[in-house]
């Protein structure tokens, strides 16, 4: 393999696949699918769509079993089980890379610079020097700029900042004086936990995909309609994708 692109798809609607991104999977001979079991084949139905839809020449796939985590650790041992994990991943990435001719690619949900491992894992193989390639990032709409979209607001007040975090950061650090909060990798409904009857949230599902499901309003006011609404989807789907915006009015 000479060349690997690293592609950017959005947040799960095929129109917002950008003209580069496109342009790059035309390139490609190539993609490399980690999988993520029987209960997410929707995700790769959505992606076998953006191929479909934007391709032009005959390409092939290898999917590459996603290794096991361990979820159920604490705090002081997370950093060591993803670490762990990243390393187990590039492991096999290495592997069908070695395999390989030409060009290759990986889609990547939402844009590869935000809570994704993937150019991590790329690195981690590279720094192993038994494989050469150059390899290119192509950016793609994140989920945070969608869920901005959805709800039509700005994600953070006039000259603030805005802070993005994950559940587990904001069940320890809450929300911060003066920022609005963007919450991803929530699987706890860590919002829940945040004191507080000024806040505002801004929640959103699936976001880009059919099921798509929006909700916002006062935190105290709708957070059992979320966490219900939630519990719901991910019965129906087996699998959930969310975030949210939180601000203190």
């Amino acid at each position: 393999m000479r060349q690997l692109y690293v592609i950017g798809i959005g947040a799960g609607d095929p129109t917002q696949v950008t003209v580069q991104a496109i342009e790059a999977m035309r390139q490609v001979d190539t993609f490399f699918v980690i999988g993520k079991g029987d209960a997410k084949q929707e995700l790769v139905a959505v992606r076998t769509a953006i191929l479909t839809a934007h391709t032009d020449r005959p390409y092939r796939t290898v999917e590459i079993p996603d290794p096991p985590r361990e979820r159920s650790v604490g705090d002081a041992n997370y950093r060591g089980v993803v670490e762990d994990w990243h390393e187990r991943r590039a492991a096999l990435l290495e592997a069908a890379f070695a395999g390989t001719e030409g060009v290759g690619g990986i889609l990547v949900w939402g844009d590869p610079s935000l809570y994704d491992s993937t150019l991590r894992m790329i690195g981690r193989v590279l720094d192993r020097g038994v494989l050469r390639f150059e390899h290119t990032v192509i950016p793609g709409i994140t989920s945070a700029q969608a869920l901005a979209a959805r709800h039509r607001i700005v994600l953070h007040e006039i000259g603030e900042p805005v802070h993005i975090t994950t559940g587990r950061r904001l069940r320890e650090e809450g929300v911060a004086p003066g920022e609005s909060t963007l919450v991803m990798l929530d699987g706890e409904t860590s919002f829940t936990t945040v004191p507080g009857a000024d806040l505002h949230i801004w929640w959103a599902a699936y976001l880009g995909m059919p099921d798509e499901t929006l909700i916002e309003g006062p935190l105290h006011e709708v957070a059992d309609t979320i966490v219900r609404r939630r519990e719901e989807l991910r019965a129906a789907k087996g699998w959930i994708m969310d975030i949210y915006l939180l601000r203190r009015r």
